[in-house]
Order: structure tokens, then sequence, then C-alpha cells
């Protein structure tokens, strides 16, 4: 667990509080001592009681009850900026030893009764970063909507059954506008939109989805999903004629049932595919594929304020983290030049 002799008495009987009381396994037990003799060490560092011995060899059972009892907030933000600066300390680990001086600062004011309260009640403990969004590459991406083939056109001929053509169309706005899977499942026929445009080019088509906070938005459609769209509606169309009562269900994308699907079903689709491309496995999911339409339009030139409008995002804040995967992505690129090894001196 911990070598109990390297330990002062008030230090000892709070992790055997925390191992016996609380029930932490003898690893948290053991991170939480190392975390704790640090803070100890630049304590004593601090108040000039380590006569100069080096940071690691600092002797904390000899440390002073007083000192510690006279702790108060600021010595412990002192603390974590000399983590952070001094000995690097990454994100994560600053965050733990956070959460460890509050566990101990806490076991002192209650079991203890050392401060009326704790120095660390009002600690801001540094969250641990937001992981990266993940998602597609763009091969994995095409690989993706190819995997779709029956769904595909060959040439001026289309065989494809209806399933396989609704299958593709939901990879298709996925993939192209980064939906969300609440809003496409509740997509109607009717929400989609043609108008001419005023400056004399193509059609403009578009589609009104609900987001969130009941927020409708417009999705704009690229030639990719006009295409895919216009394939599926001629196959719903086709199905209405066999079965009267699709002609009147509103949803754009329907079951086997002849009713609006569900967002289990759309899931369970997404999975297939995936699994068929040898992609599972991998942590991608239906909302990864609105990560992967993000990502690739930020890589390809689209401003970030465009595309908190296209994703419909509430704050920008939210938007930026994918500035965040595209610089890691520029990071990787240049450590992985060949040229990235430093020439030895000879």
């Amino acid at each position: 667990m911990y070598n109990k002799d390297e330990a002062p008495q008030f230090l000892r009987e709070f992790l055997d509080y925390f191992a016996t009381i609380k029930g932490r396994s003898p690893n948290t037990v053991r991170s939480y001592f190392h975390d704790i003799k640090l803070f100890l060490r630049f304590l004593m560092q601090k108040r000039g009681l380590a006569d100069g011995t080096a940071f690691e060899e600092i002797d904390i059972t000899v440390f002073p009850p007083d000192i510690l009892k006279a702790v108060e907030l600021y010595d412990i933000l002192e603390f974590l900026h000399f983590l952070a600066g001094e000995r690097g300390n990454s994100h994560k680990a600053r965050h733990r030893r956070a959460v460890a001086l509050r566990q101990f600062f806490k076991y002192l004011t209650n079991n203890k009764q050392w401060y009326e309260v704790s120095p660390a009640t009002n600690l801001e403990i540094p969250g641990p970063r937001a992981p990266l969004p993940k998602s597609l590459t763009l091969e994995q991406a095409v690989g993706l909507l190819k995997s779709c083939e029956t769904a595909i056109l060959d040439a001026d001929t289309y065989s494809g059954d209806w399933l396989s053509v609704r299958n593709y169309c939901i990879m298709t706005f996925f993939l192209n506008c980064g939906m969300r899977l609440s809003e496409l499942v509740n997509m109607n026929a009717r929400d989609f939109k043609r108008e001419r445009n005023p400056d004399g080019g193509d059609d403009v088509y578009y589609i009104n989805v609900m987001g969130k906070g009941s927020k409708e938005r417009v999705v704009y459609l690229n030639g990719a999903c006009i295409t895919a769209h216009n394939l599926y509606i001629e196959k719903r169309e086709e199905l209405c004629h066999k079965h009267r009562q699709l002609l009147h269900e509103k949803a754009m994308f329907i079951s086997k049932k002849n009713r609006r699907i569900s967002p289990r079903q759309v899931e369970q689709i997404i999975s297939d595919r995936l699994r068929s491309c040898g992609l599972d496995g991998m942590g991608f999911s239906v909302h990864k594929l609105r990560h992967t339409a993000a990502t690739l339009m930020y890589r390809n030139g689209v401003d970030i304020r465009v595309l908190k409008e296209v994703l419909g995002h509430e704050s920008l804040a939210t938007t930026q983290i994918y500035t965040h995967v595209a610089n890691e992505q520029m990071r990787q690129a240049v450590n992985n030049n060949p040229l990235s090894e430093a020439i030895e001196n000879e």
C-alpha cells in the first residue's frame, strides 16, 4: 500500500480511515499518500523548514501539525501553481491532487476538528479536459458511404430496395449535414424545401429541422444529399401506393412497420454499416458521424462561426472544440515530418 514509516501520524490516520471506513482501494490510498506528501514537502520548503534539502528528500515525518492547522486556501492554490509550473504536472494530475487535498482537509475538519471550515471548501477543482471528439477520417467516411453500394446510382440505372435507399439517405445526411439523431428521426417529408436561387444559379434545397430546445433551424443540402433524398422519396412514394395507410404518415424516414423510424433503429442501421466496414469496436456511433461532418467541414475551410450555425450550437465555445481537433492534427503532421528527429552533435 504505502510505507507508513514515511508518513506523520495525522497522515497515517487519514489514510487508514480512507482505506477502512471509506473502503478505498490500495492503489487509491497509495496515490493519495504521494499526492499529500508532495503538498507537505511544498509547505515545509515554503516555510523554510527544509534546510536546503532537495525536494524529493524532504522528510515529512517531522512535519509540524501547527503549520498544517494554519493553512489557507491561498496555500493550496500556490501548490497547484507549483505543480503546473515547476513540476510540469498535467491537467489530469493536478485534478487528482486537488481532489486528494479536498478529501484530506475534509477529514481534518470533520474528524479531527482542526478547522471550523475546511480551507479547501472553496477550492475550484481543475476539471479534467474534455476529450477531443472522435471522428472518422475522410477515407473511412467515404468507405462507409460506399458500403451502402446497393443504394448508389450505377450509371443511369438503379435497382436498390427501398430499405437500402433509406439507409443510404440516412448515412448521407449524417455525414454531409452533421445532423443530430433526434433531428433526423423527427424530420417530416414536408420539411424538404426547394427554392429558386435569386442569383440565377442552381435551385436551393434545404430542410427545416427541430433542434435542441425546440429551436427550428435550416439545414442546407448539397448535391449528394439531394440525390440521396430524391432516390429515397421515389421509393417512399412507391411504398405509399402499396400501403395506403402510409399516405397519412408524415415522417420522412419510415420503418419496416410503416411508421416513423425510431432512434434505436437508426443506431442499429449505423452499427451494422460500421461493422460491414470493419469499423466496429472503435468507439464510433451515430453522434460520431455528426463530429465527422463538422471536422471535415472545418478542415476544408468552413469558418468556425458558420459551422456554429450549421450544427445548431447555442454557444461558439461548443463549436470551438473542432479548432482543437484541427490544431492537434496539425501538430501531429509536424511530428510526422521525417526531419523531426534532431541531428545529434558529433
